[in-house]
């Protein structure tokens, strides 16, 4: 019972932690889309990691929480499309993946990525009013986020699971 609760305390302060991160990463650089009053970041590199290392439900939490809380500090319109949205992108890396083949990790990414692409796109479209053509001049950068996820984040996750004992400090 005492080892249910600490890997439980430990998943809650991993899940923070993470969720501060991508917050951090998502507001270091910020490309504005006047079209969208959306913007290009990189934050999808630490929601890939923050998933594909510890599983779902903190990827989902750090992706979510974590990209709201910098749309908060900037751009609160996108904040409840954001939790939802990176959310799901955390989610379902971390779900897809098992922790071990590449070829997991590429799929897990691939759904993500997905995810947060077409989520933003039917938001921008549809429910804040931005239309389809508006909606599209964000698609490429948003493509961008995810590969950028994908180029770095993969790589990142895969030497950490080599150096660090992810099975003993938290499991999936």
């Amino acid at each position: 019972m005492v080892q249910r609760r600490s890997l439980g305390t430990r998943r809650i302060a991993v899940s923070v932690v993470l969720a501060a991160a991508v917050t951090v990463s998502t507001m270091l650089i910020r490309i504005p889309i006047p079209a969208t009053i959306g913007y290009l970041n990189f934050g999808d590199i630490m929601i890939f990691v923050s998933g594909l290392l510890f599983g779902g439900a903190v990827g989902g939490f750090a992706g979510g929480v974590g990209s709201a809380i910098a749309d908060i500090l900037g751009f609160p319109a996108y904040a409840p499309y954001t939790l939802v949205i990176k959310g799901l992108e955390g989610v379902l890396a971390g779900w897809i993946s098992d922790g071990k083949s590449l070829t997991r990790d590429v799929i897990a990414w691939a759904a993500g990525a997905t995810a947060m692409v077409l989520g933003y796109f039917l938001a921008e479209a549809y429910i804040m009013g931005f239309g389809v053509s508006a909606a599209l001049i964000e698609v490429p950068a948003n493509l961008l986020q995810v590969v950028s996820g994908a180029v770095v984040g993969i790589p990142i996750t895969r030497a950490l699971r080599k150096r660090i004992p992810l099975p003993h400090l938290i499991q999936k």
